[in-house]
């Protein structure tokens, strides 16, 4: 009862802030449950015990940096190095080549948001993102890992990569819904990926650490 009281009152605070309207009112009546994301960079550092913590994903500027390989198997040209959240907030970030993407390291980390998962009749489960603090106009999208394959798998969150791609409005928001084919458990996650080229690839992530980019991630 008061899983669901705390749905019902997520709704009333979506609404107001970013105009859900009746979508989530109608998870709440459901058998939903409401996962928080957190960014990739500390979800990631945890499970591989990362010190200091890091980004894998994105990068910024160090003149003395040699070119390598990140943790996550990233090759990185020289002159840059993984971003760590404890870096000043105003740095820029880079992707592995070092291109800029837009944006400080603050406001890369400061996304945030919501995933409100509920089981449907037929077996599928319906996924219902809410975020805030994305880049304005960013493309993104939502995949969902495989913890259970090794090394861990990543498919589209709506099985095909026909309608797991958005893009964030122009204040950083994005409600989105899909249609996972089978329930999520602990062995899954959602993943946000931004595209920092502005594109989209249906059932691949694109270029991991170059055009491609995990941002937050919510685990059952």
């Amino acid at each position: 009862m008061k899983a669901l009281k705390d749905i019902k009152l997520k709704c009333v605070v979506a609404s107001s802030l970013i105009g859900l309207g009746s979508l989530m009112c109608m998870a709440a009546y459901g058998q939903a449950s409401v996962l928080p994301f957190v960014t990739h960079a500390s979800f990631f550092s945890a499970e591989t015990h990362q010190n200091p913590i890091l980004d894998p994903q994105v990068f910024v500027a160090e003149p003395s940096a040699t070119a390598g390989v990140g943790p996550q198997g990233i090759k990185h040209v020289v002159g840059v190095r993984n971003a760590r959240p404890s870096d000043p907030p105003t740095l820029p970030i880079l992707n592995a080549a070092g291109k800029p993407l837009g944006m400080s390291l603050g406001a890369w980390l400061d996304a945030n948001g919501e995933a409100v998962l509920t089981p449907q009749a037929n077996g599928q489960e319906k996924v219902t993102v809410i975020l805030s603090d994305l880049k304005p106009g960013g493309r993104y999208s939502l995949f969902e890992n495989h913890f259970d394959q090794k090394p861990v798998g990543f498919t589209p969150l709506d099985g095909t990569g026909e309608a797991n791609s958005f893009v964030a409005d122009a204040s950083g928001k994005a409600v989105v819904t899909t249609i996972a084919p089978a329930p999520l458990t602990h062995d899954n996650a959602v993943l946000v990926v931004y595209h920092s080229d502005g594109r989209s690839y249906g059932k691949s992530r694109g270029d991991i650490g170059v055009n491609a980019h995990h941002q937050l991630i919510a685990r059952p």
